[in-house]
């Protein structure tokens, strides 16, 4: 029953493990029947480079809006998320258009839009949370390490290699001294 038991435990810290390292993977949220006919980022941010967004809404859409705000968060390689910032995008005409700076240590860049119409009405997309998430071209996150630049990344690298593998040596040591015992 023991052995059963310890490797269903084993089991599920290795699947949480995978699941918690999803990182750098973008999102974006769905703008079906929202009156925005698209939205222009990067592929990734950078750190301490422009990250610019740009918003087309639709024929209807576009006549009826009177301000469009970008609210971002960025996270950092520390595992923080700064508190969300809203910012005013500037009508170029045919898009609305919004910058930010990442700093230095960047791991993603969240957001979401939300849109002032003419009646007064506001709506955020998505309603609930950001709906997008563009990664940085360098992050770190739940131990792992990605995207296309390795610049942000420690010059020892070895040390988390050289930490886990004895850890996960104990750890199986233990578990087969418990199965002995039985």
């Amino acid at each position: 029953m023991r052995t059963v038991l310890l490797s269903l435990a084993l089991l599920v810290s290795i699947a949480s493990a995978a699941v918690a390292s999803q990182g750098g993977v973008n999102e974006e949220a769905s703008i079906e029947g929202t009156g925005v006919e698209s939205v222009s980022h990067p592929d990734f941010a950078s750190a301490g480079d422009i990250f610019e967004v740009s918003i087309r809404l639709n024929e209807e859409s576009a006549s009826n809006a009177t301000s469009v705000t970008w609210v971002t968060q960025v996270c950092i390689n520390s595992g923080i998320c700064y508190p969300p910032e809203t910012h005013s995008m500037t009508d170029e005409g045919d898009a609305w258009d919004g910058a930010i700076v990442p700093e230095e240590t960047v791991t993603y860049v969240n957001w979401k839009i939300e849109i002032e119409w003419e009646d007064g009405n506001t709506t955020s997309i998505p309603e609930n949370g950001f709906g997008w998430r563009v990664w940085s071209d360098c992050w770190y996150e739940n131990g792992t390490w990605g995207g296309v630049s390795t610049e942000c990344q420690p010059d020892d690298s070895s040390f988390t290699t050289g930490f886990a593998t004895p850890l996960a040596i104990a750890s199986m040591s233990l578990a087969i001294l418990i199965i002995r015992r039985e």
